[in-house]
């Protein structure tokens, strides 16, 4: 038993050495296969390389250049950019005024059709609201203005007519009286002086009576289209009375979508500006004209009312339009009745220039049109250069309308701006070198500032 038990040991013991035997050589076949997960992969020795003079001298790196663009000082970047804008901005306002240069007798007697519609809608309205159809107000209106500034037109002509040979007589005799005191005053300018003056004006005259043909042709053409821009201002005037505000709603169907309500807000309030720019300025050229006239009128100046209403006329030009009318009332009173007239007829515009200027216009337009009188002159300024006076009658309420239009839609656009988000069109201030850098305001973990 004892023997039997000693066999089984020993067999055993050689079953476990040869399993011991297999699993090393199996160990050691995985290890030279590289299979073995137990150790990390070392890396395959390179063959050393022979190291030559020439391989480990030092190489210099190769410069590397920016992009042209960061090359360029911000400055000039940010220059070109506006400047090429400019310069497209420049060429589309040369096409608009070569295209406003061609079409201006339609630009301008459409422009003046929207200014009476301006002073005459309110009338129209005031006659609905007392029961009267839109066609038969838009009739009475037009006709009683048309009427009324037919009259007034016919009396100012029946005026200057009743008026030419007394203006004339006193107009020869002013000459006289300023040779008089060229030869006894003291420039002793003798008569063969003033008669070679004479000379030379009738020789000047006969010299370009040609040039003085054209011209008179040149009025008649002027004359011509005149009345053809008051045949388009009356239509205009007609249509913008009696269906104004389908016109208006055709024209915001042209807007784009997006637009749309904005530009549809800032119409009333573009068309209130206007009408409120028209009535008083009518209402302070009538106080002008009123006061004015009286005034030479007492002095004993001839054509008072004439005058009164040129002054009336001319009030609708803005600061340049009361120095000229004044300065004619002031001629004519010296021409006719001489220094001491002229003077009084020049204390008179003075005063009454004086009072529109800090009374009547702050209190009648000053609310209506707020803009700096600075910017009143340089749009009379550039209108006159423009388009002569036409152009100085239409660029006041121009400008007018614009800052009204500009300020409404500035302020729409802020109303409805998402909070926190940047101005449209200030990207630029995103990548300017002195902005500064965007504070993170996202709060750190756990929910503690």
């Amino acid at each position: 038993m004892s023997k039997m038990s000693d066999w089984f040991d020993e067999m055993s013991g050689r079953a476990s050495r040869f399993a011991e035997h297999r699993r090393a050589a199996t160990e050691r076949r995985d290890a030279e296969r590289g299979l073995t997960s137990s150790e990390p992969d070392q890396p395959e020795p390179q063959p050393a390389e022979t190291a030559t003079p020439a391989a480990t001298a030092p190489v210099a790196p190769a410069p590397v250049r920016p992009e042209p663009a960061l090359a360029i000082p911000w400055g000039l970047r940010v220059a070109a950019e506006a400047g090429w804008r400019l310069l497209v901005f420049a060429g589309v306002v040369w096409v608009l005024m070569q295209i406003v240069s061609t079409i201006s007798l339609v630009i301008f007697a459409f422009s003046a059709g929207l200014l009476i519609t301006a002073l005459l809608q309110p009338t129209v309205a005031r006659l609905r609201r007392i029961g009267l159809g839109q066609g038969l107000a838009t009739a009475v209106t037009f006709i009683s203005g048309f009427v009324a500034i037919g009259l007034i037109g016919w009396f100012v002509a029946w005026q200057v007519m009743e008026n030419a040979d007394q203006l004339t007589d006193r107009v020869q005799q002013a000459i006289e009286d300023a040779q008089k005191w060229l030869i006894d005053g003291p420039f002793h300018v003798s008569k063969d002086q003033i008669n070679e003056l004479g000379n030379n004006l009738s020789d000047w005259l006969g010299e370009n009576t040609s040039e003085l043909t054209s011209k008179g042709l040149e009025g008649v053409s002027y004359a011509v289209e005149f009345l053809s821009g008051a045949a388009i201002a009356a239509f205009t005037t007609i249509f913008l009375l009696y269906d104004g505000k389908r016109i208006w709603n055709w024209c915001l169907n042209i807007v784009p979508h997006d637009a749309r309500d904005a530009v549809a807000g800032a119409g009333p309030r573009v068309w209130a500006t206007l009408t409120g720019y028209v009535r008083g300025t009518v209402l302070v050229a009538l106080i002008d004209a009123i006061f004015i006239g009286v005034g030479i009128y007492f002095l004993g100046v001839p054509m008072a009312v004439p005058l009164a209403v040129l002054i009336f006329v001319f009030a609708f030009i803005p600061i340049v339009g009361a120095l000229v009318s004044g300065a004619l009332a002031v001629v004519v009173a010296f021409v006719t009745n001489g220094l001491v007239t002229a003077l009084l007829a020049l204390g008179v515009v003075l005063l009454v220039q004086q009072i529109e200027g800090h009374v009547l216009q702050p209190f009648i337009l000053g609310r209506m049109v707020r803009v700096h009188p600075l910017a009143v002159v340089l749009a009379v300024a550039t209108g006159t250069l423009i388009a002569g006076i036409a152009g100085a009658v239409v660029a006041v309420p121009l400008v007018a309308v614009l800052n009204t239009a500009v300020g409404y839609l500035k302020a729409y656009a802020r109303e409805r701006q998402p909070p926190g988000s940047s101005p449209h069109g200030s990207t630029i201030v995103e990548v300017s070198p002195a902005a500064p850098a965007p504070v993170d305001e996202t709060p750190p973990p756990g929910g503690k500032v």
